[in-house]
């Protein structure tokens, strides 16, 4: 059982700078995503006490929103517990770019 912490890091993808930064818990995680200034973004939440997440919108994203559900149900089926994303991305991610920020979130759940 690891203690509640906090930790930060900085992806650099196609001259693009994303900050994640994650408070760890217990039973869960909160995660933001952010690239330029730090925002709260689109919201979704997963929670995963059963075979199965369940994961719901909190605030729409515009785009993003698979990436999004994606890192939830991860961490939180990783977890089995809660997982909160938000993410303030000024342009669309590109595959390589979603590939590396996926990467560091999981890397650093790995180090927790």
């Amino acid at each position: 059982m690891s203690e509640p912490g906090f930790s930060k890091e900085i992806v650099d993808v196609n001259q693009r700078k994303f900050y994640i930064e994650i408070l760890h818990y217990e039973n869960g995680n909160i995660v933001s995503i952010y690239e330029g200034s730090k925002k709260i973004g689109p919201m979704i939440v997963s929670v995963n006490s059963g075979p199965v997440p369940v994961t719901t919108t909190v605030i729409p994203a515009k785009s993003e929103s698979l990436f999004l559900k994606l890192v939830a149900e991860s961490i939180s089926t990783k977890k089995q517990g809660i997982c909160l994303v938000t993410a303030s991305i000024e342009k669309e991610l590109d595959n390589e770019s979603t590939k590396q920020i996926m990467n560091k979130v999981m890397e650093i759940l790995e180090n927790d």
